[in-house]
């Protein structure tokens, strides 16, 4: 993946105000910015589908063991990283492309009372610098859609783990509709900063880079269940939470989120659940 097409990426998740979004919505709901809690803050934390429903959904199926060092690759604002460190009792590095939701994560995880525990670093999930072989778990949550190498990005999983570490991911597949998507979604503007893959591609890269698949499941139905609810909230409401992913996305957030339901419905794409281990 160049430097360029990385830069794309940035850019398309840099809209700017983040942080301040964030605090207006958290001062709408009652919540003190400079005081926030971890609940307060669980509907923009998580920008993936279905937030903490899914990350739990996946990290459920992991032995995490107190005091472990997790890595998680595309952290954004941190949500997954905070959680970990909190809930398992870890440290967590985590790494985003995105200079502005590294800055924000910084903020939001000094004020949560986490900076001992949760480390956020600006980079590229193909070159973490970190040194090789320092993780006991490596996470990723809807990160692979913007990386057209995925056997860059197993390779660089492999290298992070110890030996009989686990690497457990949710990404948004290629299903069996091969016509194009309907754009913009929520990890790309275009086309050509879009790289949706077949869960084979995934579980080929990860097997040439010396990792085993142990488990993999299709959260379709899961998926279009959770956003029939959102909508349905959202209409009785009369718009968003105050606190939501929608705050990550820009203007244009209910298009993005809309074609990629519609997407899921028309089987061009599916989020799905894998694990790695690789071997001791």
């Amino acid at each position: 993946m160049t430097r360029e097409a990385e830069s794309q990426v940035a850019q398309h998740y840099g809209i700017g105000g983040v942080l301040q979004a964030i605090d207006a919505g958290l001062t709408q709901m009652g919540v003190d910015p400079m005081h926030p809690t971890a609940e307060a803050l669980k509907g923009v934390d998580e920008f993936h589908t279905a937030g903490f429903a899914s990350t739990t959904a996946l990290l459920d199926q992991v032995l995490i063991p107190k005091g472990a060092h997790v890595i998680d690759l595309g952290a954004g604002i941190g949500g997954t990283a905070r959680f970990l460190a909190e809930h398992y009792e870890v440290t967590v590095t985590g790494i985003d492309l995105t200079a502005e939701y590294v800055e924000a994560g910084h903020i939001l995880t000094s004020r949560l009372g986490l900076a001992d525990r949760v480390q956020l670093v600006h980079g590229s999930a193909l070159e973490a610098p970190m040194p090789e072989e320092s993780a006991d778990l490596v996470t990723m949550f809807h990160v692979g859609m913007n990386i057209s190498d995925k056997a860059a990005l197993m390779a660089e999983a492999a290298r992070l783990l110890k030996p009989g570490g686990t690497f457990a991911l949710f990404d948004v597949m290629q299903d069996r509709n091969p016509e194009p998507l309907a754009f913009p979604l929520p990890w790309s503007g275009v086309a050509e900063t879009s790289f949706v893959q077949s869960p084979q591609v995934y579980e080929d890269a990860g097997s040439a880079a010396g990792l085993v698949k142990q488990t993999q499941r299709d959260r379709r139905d899961f998926t279009l269940q959770f956003f029939d609810k959102v909508f349905a909230a959202i209409a009785a409401n009369g718009g968003p939470a105050p606190i939501g992913i929608h705050l990550l996305m820009g203007a244009d957030a209910g298009q993005k989120l809309q074609n990629y339901v519609a997407n899921v419905n028309a089987r061009k794409i599916f989020p799905v659940e894998m694990i790695f281990t690789k071997p001791a």
